[in-house]
């Protein structure tokens, strides 16, 4: 489940959360690289940065994904962070804590669309490129969550109690930003062309100083990679 060991797998189907930022691109190339037949899955869910989507449709159409759903769940409705409340500051210096930017149940609620997509495709394999090194210290991208939600996918989902097991695939899990990085140029990824900041332009110029472009620019700068990101 962690770890970017290539996995013995006869190409099979999976499903694969994509937002448009740099950890999905790898997450996805590195399932196709394991001979997934990916099913990309992004959500709108009212996020500030909705720019985000439009690279991840040109991702997923680069990478020749067989299918990609962009499903709609506006927590706007339920607020509780400066992602998806327009009244709040995105911050721009390092904080005390859990920042603003979580949202509350965010990859509960993801992982539960793609889990609910993977049965009806009848895939047992769900990725999702939760980090839990260089990043904000949200509580759903920790080890512990991705292994308790894989135990909940086989206990809540008729799959699961039937006995095909579905197995949660967090690859870039334990990696540095730099060695995430690292990692899909090795696979072939056009970073260029991903999205991170919170805050993004309309046509997904970043920030540069949001806590999402800090651990970016480290993470380039640390690679040893030039950064193609286009800056305001």
């Amino acid at each position: 489940m962690q770890g970017i060991a290539r996995m013995n797998s006869e190409r099979r189907k999976a499903v694969v959360l994509v937002s448009g930022g740099l950890d999905s691109a790898t997450t996805i190339a590195h399932a196709q690289s394991n001979g997934f037949t990916c099913y990309a899955l992004s959500i709108d869910y009212g996020q500030r940065h909705i720019s985000e989507l439009a690279f991840a449709q040109a991702l997923c159409k680069s990478r020749k994904v067989a299918e990609h759903k962009i499903i709609k769940i506006d927590l706007t409705q339920i607020g509780g962070s400066s992602l998806t409340d327009v009244n709040q500051k995105i911050p721009i210096r390092e904080t005390e804590g859990i920042p603003s930017t979580y949202v509350p149940a965010r990859n509960t609620i993801m992982l539960s669309v793609a889990l609910g997509w993977a049965e009806v495709l009848n895939a047992r394999d769900v990725f999702v490129g939760a980090n839990a090194v260089d990043y904000s210290g949200y509580p759903d991208c920790r080890p512990e969550y991705i292994t308790a939600y894989e135990k909940l996918a086989n206990l809540a989902t008729k799959a699961g109690v039937e006995g095909a097991m579905f197995r949660i695939h967090a690859p870039l899990i334990a990696l540095k930003k730099a060695e995430i990085i690292k990692h899909g140029y090795e696979l072939g990824v056009d970073f260029s062309q991903t999205v991170s900041c919170y805050q993004a332009s309309s046509s997904g110029a970043a920030c540069g100083v949001c806590d999402s472009c800090r651990i970016r620019k480290a993470g380039f700068s640390e690679a040893g990679i030039e950064d193609s990101t286009l800056y305001m």
